[in-house]
């Protein structure tokens, strides 16, 4: 799957994921391969990931996230790290 995260300064992060877990503003989720199509408001917290290099993860301060066709999309209002 492709993830890209981007903020309104810049493109945080974009690569191939096999999963990624989101804060959700009504919970937590994951998301896997052929994921159904679903968009998303998010609430402050851990956005994580799994890349072929690794587990990677970083904190957002809500936003919105739109998975289609294994594209992953996150509109975050700022990243913290």
């Amino acid at each position: 799957m492709q993830l890209e995260i981007v903020t309104p300064d810049k493109k945080v992060f974009e690569g191939e994921v096999s999963e990624a877990s989101f804060p959700g503003a009504s919970g937590a989720f994951q998301v896997l391969n052929s994921h159904a199509p679903i968009v998303s408001a998010l609430a402050k917290g851990a956005v994580s990931f799994t890349t072929p290099e690794g587990k990677q993860s970083m904190i957002v301060d809500g936003g919105v996230v739109e998975v289609k066709n294994n594209v992953i999309v996150v509109l975050a209002e700022k990243v913290i790290g």
